[in-house]
């Protein structure tokens, strides 16, 4: 039987497309259970549903983060999702939301971890002068981008570059090498020692 994504997001959700793409091409062997925004305007819901894949809003105004937090992990285990993808979900989860999927949820940022935590991961970058960024995944925990590290790619930061210049090139790696991630951990062929997540052979 298929492994089950969620996928939660705040926006526009280019990474959810890329997800998608792959998924609709057969290169992740999962299907897209549910995607879930915290803003009723999200672009990303409106693609979902043109996909045909279920989409809802879950608001989360006026909410503190465990009880919204527990509103989105009973959709998510009521579509029996295996694997939770953030896909720019503009939101720290609490730690009840992590107790409830154990490594067994992956985010996307904009940068080479430990580098530029936190929002405006690219500003940060051209901001300190760096030469080289990226983009990381890694398994959600319940630190501010502070999970274990499962597959990272190096983006080279060029002398004319903007903050949006340098987004558009972070993306494309970010489209890369989240559904290889994923990839990763569906087919359970790591190990996790302590911070280090150790990728095993076939």
């Amino acid at each position: 039987m298929k492994k089950k994504l969620g996928i939660l997001l705040s926006g526009r959700g280019s990474n959810f497309e890329a997800i998608a793409d792959n998924v609709a091409a057969g290169k992740i062997p999962a299907e897209i259970a549910i995607v879930i925004s915290n803003r009723p305007e999200a672009r990303g819901l409106e693609v979902a549903r043109q996909r045909g894949i279920p989409a809802i809003c879950i608001p989360s105004k006026g909410l503190d983060r465990e009880t919204y937090d527990r509103l989105v992990v009973a959709e998510l285990k009521k579509r029996e999702v295996d694997l939770v993808c953030l896909a720019g979900f503009m939101r720290i989860l609490s730690p009840y939301f992590i107790r409830e999927f154990p490594y067994r949820i992956l985010n996307i940022h904009p940068s080479l971890l430990p580098a530029f935590p936190g929002l405006e991961a690219q500003r940060q970058a051209l901001e300190y002068g760096v030469k080289i960024t990226g983009c990381t995944v890694h398994f959600v925990d319940e630190g501010v981008d502070s999970g274990p590290i499962i597959l990272q790619a190096a983006v080279p930061v060029l002398n004319n570059d903007t903050v949006e210049t340098l987004s558009e090139r972070i993306l494309r790696e970010e489209h890369r090498i989240y559904s290889e991630a994923i990839n990763i951990v569906l087919s359970g062929k790591y190990r996790i020692e302590g911070r280090r997540v150790i990728l095993l052979e076939d």
